[in-house]
């Protein structure tokens, strides 16, 4: 581990890769012999044109896109993208089902509900506080789409598997899975991640479209609300958020050629998971608050007997070089977000820490 640095277990934004960020260092003040930094070059430029469809191409190679899906870049986060979604794709007088696991699930519903469009929450987990993932769920056949968020950051929940929906395409929110292991992306209309979780720094959200879809929009839809506005320009319609797209190609470009493809990276995240389950597991000092069958492999959400021992947790697990352990507010608790740029050393050496810790205050 680089001097100074700590096992940077935050939520989000969160880790990058060292790699990554030491690539930035390097050539943060001249970037491609220009002269200039990535954050001073015009998105204009052949150099950026570079960067941006390097990017879109590691997308598709790695999630194996076809021609129907656009690979997109927009600003304002995933939250943007709760109001985007029925505005473009919930015309009047269709419905759309949307599933309720958890804060982010809900941030979506609202937004829909805020246009007056109409949904169904065909299913929710809110009756045991979101601590597991619906199943056998009911959709209803007439929904122009599904809504998921695939891994609940907050709640420590996630899709293993995304149910049959009959046809009817999936629109998911995987900002904290993204990119975390293989898919079939087939099922999915449209995919979208806030890029500071798993992918890259705060200020992009990817977004992967069917194209078909863009056929729904309606023509009132205002021109930067609009999905076809990006895809009708490589994301360049007006500037984009030119750094953290930069970024995202790095990490995309490590997770293709030094982690070897999502296959590989799903086995690594699984690997660090099992560690720290399996060691929460194997006493009742720590409590995995998801339930097994449901439980994240991004986002680990754990109690201790106590809140003033879960203070004295994170504060001390920070003192000795690992960040970013505290639950998120609204839950309270301890979370250890193990994202793809986490490395199983840094999960071995928070298992390390809670060993110790425990022993001292079990």
């Amino acid at each position: 581990m680089a001097a100074n640095r700590i096992h940077n277990f935050n939520p989000g934004p969160a880790t990058l890769p060292l790699s990554v960020l030491e690539e930035i260092q390097q050539n943060f003040l001249d970037f491609k012999g220009t002269g200039m930094s990535i954050t001073e070059i015009s998105h204009r430029s052949r150099e950026f044109d570079d960067v941006i469809n390097d990017a879109v191409a590691r997308t598709r190679r790695l999630l194996g896109l076809d021609d129907n899906f656009e690979v997109l870049f927009i600003q304002g986060g995933a939250s943007l993208q709760f109001a985007m979604i029925p505005m473009n794709f919930l015309a009047g007088g269709q419905s759309a089902d949307y599933v309720d696991t958890g804060t982010w699930a809900t941030k979506a519903i609202k937004e829909a509900r805020l246009q007056g469009k109409t949904i169904a929450v065909v299913a929710s987990s809110e009756d045991e506080n979101y601590s597991y993932i619906p199943k056998n769920i009911a959709f209803n056949e007439d929904a122009v789409y599904v809504h998921l968020t695939s891994n609940n950051t907050i709640k420590g929940t996630q899709w293993a598997q995304f149910p049959d929906t009959r046809g009817i395409p999936i629109i998911c929110d995987m900002s904290s899975d993204m990119m975390s292991r293989p898919l079939d992306v087939q099922k999915f209309g449209l995919l979208y991640a806030g890029a500071q979780k798993n992918i890259g720094p705060a200020g992009a959200c990817l977004v992967i479209l069917r194209r078909d879809l863009l056929d729904r929009i309606p023509e009132t839809v205002p021109t930067m609300l609009n999905y076809s506005t990006f895809a009708a320009k490589n994301s360049l319609y007006n500037t984009p958020p030119c750094f953290a797209i930069y970024t995202i190609q790095l990490v995309l470009k490590w997770l293709e050629e030094i982690i070897g493809g999502l296959g590989k990276m799903a086995a690594i995240n699984q690997s660090k998971a099992q560690l720290l389950y399996g060691f929460m597991d194997s006493g009742d000092f720590y409590r995995a608050t998801a339930r097994p069958d449901s439980r994240s492999l991004m986002n680990v959400t754990f109690r201790l007997p106590s809140e003033e021992l879960e203070k004295q947790f994170v504060e001390q697990a920070l003192a000795n070089g690992l960040g970013g352990l505290k639950g998120h507010r609204s839950v309270g608790g301890c979370r250890a977000s193990i994202y793809n740029a986490i490395t199983l050393e840094a999960v071995q050496a928070l298992v390390d820490f809670m060993k110790s810790f425990e022993k001292e205050n079990g």
